[in-house]
């Protein structure tokens, strides 16, 4: 069997007739811990890395035990370099299509085979459609309190009510600051909930939202449609999660009644021989968690290819056995 070639670039070059024992799809901390680890089992790996991480637009990354504060791209800077270490190859492409047998297709390019799949493709936020708001992603437009709102603690915070899950956000952004405001935009709140918050000593604010309001590459505050603008320093908003599991699809896993791929606790799908871990089955999974998945699930399939090599060894040395 040939072996790969790196590139310049330190990512590998495909000479199409390898056979891996696991293709790992998306680069992330879910699909580098999976790396890592069945790497360190001396199984043949290959890492598929489109260069789309979902937290690339922050500066920085929290919550991740030996490395809170530290850039996203240098995790996972860090992380190819130690799963090169063990003999895993990256490419650097998008996949095109799976064929049946876990045939993976790359864009442009030729064909990957492995013995088991492993998609870690992460999902797309998708954002309210206001001018600002891409600008600030992940600057001073945030989503997760846990993440973010130790770095902007005791300032003056809006949520945008684009979700009925900007309540909650709110309320448990009271930990974080005195002032906290609710812009309701297309929120509807039940009489309960303007009681919670008001309890909880978060202002309401009625009003649609038309923009953010920029100035000095700082965010200022929150234009209405009526004119007036909210002082604010930062925007938490509640975006819509989208998964990226369109080769899950291809492949025909089952999925729930919310529309997101079914797991065991491994990450095993309901197709054989194919795992799914981190945001692309979780949206709630922060860095560490999607790294702890991606190990989980590379427990799994190690010991799952091992169970195959030891059935075919073991019909093999019959096939022998009866031969003498």
């Amino acid at each position: 069997m040939k072996t790969t070639t790196n590139t310049r670039d330190g990512s590998a070059e495909p000479t199409g007739d390898e056979v891996y024992d696991v293709a790992v799809i998306g680069a992330g901390a879910a699909g580098l811990s999976a790396a890592l680890l069945l790497g360190r089992a001396r199984r043949r790996v290959v890492v598929i890395d489109a260069g789309e991480p979902r937290n690339a637009p922050a500066t920085h990354m929290h919550g991740f035990l030996s490395r809170d504060g530290l850039p996203p791209a240098t995790l996972l800077e860090l992380g190819q370099a130690e799963i090169a270490r063990y003999g895993v190859d990256v490419i650097r492409a998008r996949v095109e299509h799976i064929e049946p047998g876990y045939e993976v297709r790359l864009e442009g390019g030729p064909v990957i085979r492995a013995r088991r799949l492993l998609v870690a493709t992460g999902l797309r936020d998708e954002l309210p459609d206001l001018p600002g708001v891409r600008e600030r992603w992940g600057k001073d437009l945030l989503h997760c309190p846990y993440c973010h709102a130790y770095e902007v603690r005791d300032q003056p915070l809006a949520v945008l009510g684009t979700h009925p899950g900007a309540v909650h956000q709110a309320l448990l952004l009271r930990q974080w600051s005195e002032d906290v405001v609710l812009v309701t935009h297309t929120l509807e709140l039940s009489p309960l909930e303007r009681e919670q918050l008001d309890a909880f000593g978060v202002n309401i604010v009625e009003g649609r939202a038309v923009r953010l309001v920029v100035d000095d590459d700082r965010l200022r505050g929150v234009e209405l449609s009526d004119g007036r603008v909210i002082p604010r320093t930062a925007v938490f908003v509640f975006p819509r999660p989208a998964p990226r599991d369109d080769l899950l699809a291809l492949l025909r896993c089952s999925k729930d009644d919310q529309g997101w791929v079914v797991t065991d606790r491994t990450g095993r799908t309901s197709v054989p021989g194919v795992w799914a871990v981190g945001n692309v089955v979780d949206p709630r999974a922060q860095v560490i968690a999607a790294a702890g998945m991606g190990s989980t699930a590379a427990f799994a399939i190690n010991t799952d290819l091992l169970h195959e090599d030891v059935e075919h060894a073991t019909a093999r040395h019959c096939a022998t056995a009866d031969l003498t």
